[in-house]
């Protein structure tokens, strides 16, 4: 069943990257983040009335928002600064870059959350795996190459190592999600509902010092409906992952690859709808993206 809830996340990542990418476009990157973060967190606070007016109906819906010790909070604010981090690099690359050049390398995060699983947590993959997750390092290099024919070269942009950076803290965060998981027992909507609270202050914080001061800034910035649509399918997305990560026999590493089909949307749909060049070339590692992918799901 986790594998399911894994596709189901991707399915809506895909959604999430596509809307992500159509609200950052000539736009002001930290307060779209702000925006989406919050609009995230505005869907998940009428749990959290609901868990203390009506914990009952809640706790039977399966939403219920537990109360918990101040420990436990700083936790979710280490990941919250981990994400934010994550996500402030990850907008500003996205905003310079194709999304079918940024998604594949975001594809990579499999891979380190692949060594970490090995190190922290112990997870044995076996020969199948191993050739899944090198065939997916293998393929993020070839859209290295195409991405030098668009006027990207990956040793001189700063924005190729801004989604580095971003995927490297991305997939920390996954491994200390199985942490906060199985280890504190925090069931999906009370992490979720911290998390993105702690999140609003950190940009909150940033946004006060590089963005609320400078009226050009502000008048530079567009809203755009696809600003809540990013917070609300990365919440939902998120739900998924977590109830997956619930279950004791969940491998975060199997689980960070399943949830990189989401590529197949971003790249073909996001080809199409961006306009974006070497689309029938991208589809070469692209495939092999989803063979490694399917390797690992299915070995």
């Amino acid at each position: 069943m986790w594998m399911y809830l894994g596709l189901l996340a991707a399915l809506f990542l895909g959604l999430h990257n596509l809307c992500k990418k159509h609200a950052v476009q000539g736009n002001e990157v930290f307060p779209v983040l702000l925006g989406t973060i919050t609009a995230g967190f505005l869907f998940i606070v009428p749990f959290y009335i609901g868990s203390i007016f009506y914990p009952d109906i809640t706790r039977e819906l399966g939403f219920y928002i537990e109360t918990i010790p101040w420990t436990t909070h700083g936790f979710i604010l280490i990941k919250s600064m981990i994400m934010a981090s994550s996500w402030i690099l990850a907008y500003q690359a996205l905003k310079h870059l194709p999304l079918t050049i940024v998604t594949p390398i975001r594809s990579a995060g499999p891979f380190f959350t692949f060594i970490g699983a090995i190190v922290i947590y112990k997870e044995a993959p076996n020969n199948w795996q191993w050739l899944g997750f090198f065939m997916i390092i293998l393929s993020v290099i070839m859209y290295s190459q195409i991405g030098k024919k668009e006027g990207i070269h990956f040793k001189s942009n700063k924005w190729i190592f801004a989604i580095i950076g971003a995927t490297f803290l991305g997939a920390s965060s996954g491994l200390y999600d199985k942490f906060l998981i199985q280890g504190l027992l925090l069931n999906p909507q009370t992490l979720q509902f911290w998390f993105c609270f702690y999140t609003i202050l950190i940009l909150l914080v940033i946004l006060s010092i590089t963005w609320f001061p400078y009226a050009s800034k502000r008048k530079a910035f567009k809203f755009r409906w696809t600003i809540p649509a990013v917070g609300i399918l990365l919440q939902t997305a998120d739900y998924f992952y977590f109830k997956a990560l619930q279950d004791p026999e969940a491998l975060i590493m199997l689980l960070s690859a399943i949830k990189r089909s989401q590529i197949i949307i971003a790249v073909v749909l996001g080809g199409i709808l961006f306009k974006e060049k070497n689309k029938r070339k991208k589809l070469i590692p692209l495939a092999g993206i989803m063979i490694g992918v399917f390797l690992i799901l299915y070995s």
